[in-house]
This record gives C-alpha cells, structure tokens and sequence, in this order.
C-alpha cells in the first residue's frame, strides 16, 4: 500500500481551498474516509464512479479498498494531486476532466456495471442523482449509489408519507429502489464546515413495478408537489386523465400529495401510461 502524505499537507503543498462556488467541502479524516468507502461493500476490483473528488480524500479510500475508481472533477486546481494519486496506484485511477452533470455514466463502464461512490458538491448533488434514478431503462447499470447530500436533502429522499420531508424525491427514490441514511455526518468534518449537517445516502436499486412508465411517474409527482399545498382535484386537474384515475382507484382528490404513499402514486402513473 503506498506511503501517501496526510491530506492536509496535499492541500497546503498545491495551494488549494475548497471552493464555494463549486460547492466544494473537503474531507480530511482518513478513519471516517476509509468508514464511507466501506458502506457499499466490497469494492476490490469494482468499478466505481467517483464525481467531485476534489484533492482525492474520498479517492484514496476506495482506491486502497481495491477499487478501480473513475473521477470526475471540474476544478482545475485539483488535477495535480488526482495526479499524484493515480501514480501511487498504477492501472487504479481515471480522472476526467469535466462536467459530471454533462458525462453519461454508462458510457464510462461500457457494458460493465459499477457503483456510484462520491461526496456530491452540494450545489449539484439533487441535479445529478434524479438523473441516475430516472430513465425508462432499469435495472439500472450501477450496482449501488453511496452519496454525501446535506442531512435535509438525506431525509426528503427517505421520508415517509405524511412527513414534513415527504414530497417528490422521495417518491422518485423510492419507487424503485431502497434508499436508507448509513451514516450522519457532523458539519465539523468538513473544510470549511458548512453551515449544515450531512449523511451519507446508500442506495440499492430494486424492482420496477409493471406497467409504469418512468417519465409519467415523474410528470405525476411534479405536478402533485409542484403546488403541494392544494388539494389533488386542483394540482392534477392540467394531467389529462388523472382525475379520473383517482376515481377509479377511490383516492379522495381532497387529499393532498404528501399523504399519498409511493404505491397510490405508482397506481395513479400506471393508469396514465396505459392511457
């Protein structure tokens, strides 16, 4: 295992600072590091898909799990010490400079599956796991998403019905696939401490219900959630049909979005995609 100098003085060595813009919050504690790599499982020999590394603390963690970790990272400034790192594990380490919210994770791992491992930039982090859970095609190619999001995003995507949290990420998260909070992570982790607590969400993809199309389910919740403080016979009246899907499936339209659980929301989708 090679002998890698302390994270800190990485940074100090190129001059870095985690920059606000970007969204970025750096971790430097190897113990708790070495804790999140762990929360997928084995990782010896897996592709894993790392987005925002930043000076590589997270990085360094799966790579010396086994991992064959492929980085993307945007931020110039840190090119020099992904560098550094992709010498000490030869063959291990891919950096792609570049836009991870503009680069198809597919494509990455042709016909291979990999698993999604990363401390999201907060600014980005909601954008870009919608999208590695949408799309018609499922199960999806990634094995697992293990992701760092602020403790509120982390309890919107695992909130039940008729919870202050409950609302469309929720549903789009749960619909198919099991998502769970592995480890809460203390704002004082961070350089600089953001002003408020993380978690570490993993995910597992599980089976997608017949019938459904991803796309409409989506349409559905947007419009359910984009006006949540109405009752449905108001939010859904501009969705042809889906007045009366909550007809004929006996939902009340005086309800409102976040007592629905994610079954009645899956229910109300299947009709109108057989429309």
């Amino acid at each position: 295992m090679p002998d890698l100098p302390p994270l800190r003085e990485v940074i100090n060595a190129h001059g870095l600072f985690a920059s606000k813009a970007l969204g970025q919050n750096f971790l430097f504690d190897e113990q708790l590091l070495g804790r999140i790599a762990a929360i997928p499982g084995r990782l010896r020999d897996t592709n894993v898909l790392e987005v925002g590394p930043g000076p590589g603390g997270l990085t360094r963690a799966a790579l010396r799990a086994g991992a064959r970790v492929t980085a993307i990272e945007m931020d110039k400034r840190c090119m020099a010490p992904l560098g550094d790192l992709a010498a000490a594990f030869p063959g291990q380490l891919t950096v792609i400079e570049g836009d991870a919210t503009k680069v198809p994770a597919d494509s990455l791992f042709p016909g291979e599956p990999y698993a999604i491992l990363a401390n999201l930039p907060y600014n980005v982090g909601t954008q870009l796991f919608t999208g590695w859970m949408g799309g018609e095609a499922w199960p999806p190619r990634w094995s697992s998403l293990t992701l760092m999001f602020q403790l509120e995003v982390a309890e919107r995507i695992v909130a039940a019905p008729g919870s202050d949290a409950y609302g469309r990420l929720a549903v789009l998260a749960q619909w198919r696939a099991t998502p769970k909070i592995a480890l809460k992570v203390h704002r004082s982790a961070f350089t600089p401490p953001p002003k408020v607590m993380s978690a570490m969400v993993h995910v597992v993809p599980g089976e997608m219900p017949e019938g459904v199309s991803a796309r409409v389910l989506e349409r559905v919740t947007e419009a359910a959630f984009g006006q949540r403080r109405k009752m449905l016979r108001q939010s859904l009246k501009g969705m042809p049909g889906a007045l009366a899907a909550l007809e004929a499936l006996e939902i009340d339209p005086a309800r409102r979005a976040e007592t629905l659980s994610v079954a009645e929301f899956v229910a109300i989708a299947r009709i109108l995609t057989a429309a």
